[in-house]
């Protein structure tokens, strides 16, 4: 489902992403683990071609995106739920739902919408600006569902938020998987992540210093730590 081979960025003259190597199979969740500016954010963005420039290979569904401007490569079926959420204060929950442009054939209905984040159905009339940090973040996520994206790129989604928001979100993440979606999950709180993830790639200055499966979190559970400075 995505492809990186080689993948540098910039921002202007910074050289933010040093040759970042990257895979995601259909129906994955991936997280990119590191401490705040090692590039896991920037490599989120470079997918989308939201950075100065970039250079290197970027596969999507088998399909080259590197040179193609960021609308033609949402339009590949990519999902993007930025750290500062974008919610429109000025407009109703129901009404940011609405908005975006379909950039897939199968966005989810209102219904499906609601039954997977009840809160939502509640405050579907209430103004951007009178939703919680929690019911932000849900409406952030709801609306990309809506779009018809099937791979999602989530960029700390729990930061800030109380646990069980917390929680609420991971049943999420469970069910979208089930789903078949494929996601790749920026995310500083490992407790929430390691769990929900296949494989997890630790990104250190630009480039991934480590790739840990699921299945070998536990017998990597020093070097994780001393990585992530835990």
């Amino acid at each position: 489902m995505l492809e990186i081979r080689g993948l540098h960025a910039w921002y202007g003259e910074s050289h933010v992403l040093h040759g970042i190597d990257l895979d995601v199979r259909p129906g994955e969740c991936v997280t990119l683990l590191g401490r705040n500016g090692a590039g896991r954010t920037s490599t989120l963005k470079s997918i989308l071609g939201l950075v100065g420039r970039r250079q290197g290979s970027i596969k999507v569904d088998g399909v080259e995106t590197v040179g193609l401007p960021s609308h033609r490569i949402a339009r590949r079926g990519i999902g993007y739920c930025p750290e500062e959420r974008g919610i429109y204060a000025s407009l109703t929950a129901e009404e940011n739902l609405l908005l975006l442009p379909k950039v897939g054939p199968d966005g989810m209905s209102l219904d499906e919408i609601y039954a997977m984040f009840p809160n939502l159905r509640e405050r579907a009339q209430s103004q951007g600006t009178r939703l919680s940090g929690g019911e932000q973040q849900m409406l952030a996520m709801a609306r990309i569902l809506r779009s018809g994206a099937r791979l999602l790129l989530l960029d700390e989604i729990t930061e800030g938020l109380a646990p069980v928001i917390v929680q609420a979100l991971g049943r999420v993440i469970r069910q979208l998987k089930e789903r078949g979606y494929t996601m790749v999950l920026v995310e500083q709180n490992f407790r929430f992540a390691q769990h929900l993830a296949d494989r997890h790639y630790v990104i250190e200055h630009g480039n991934v210093v480590a790739v840990i499966d699921r299945g070998e979190v536990q017998s990597s559970q020093d070097r994780l730590n001393t990585l992530l400075g835990i």
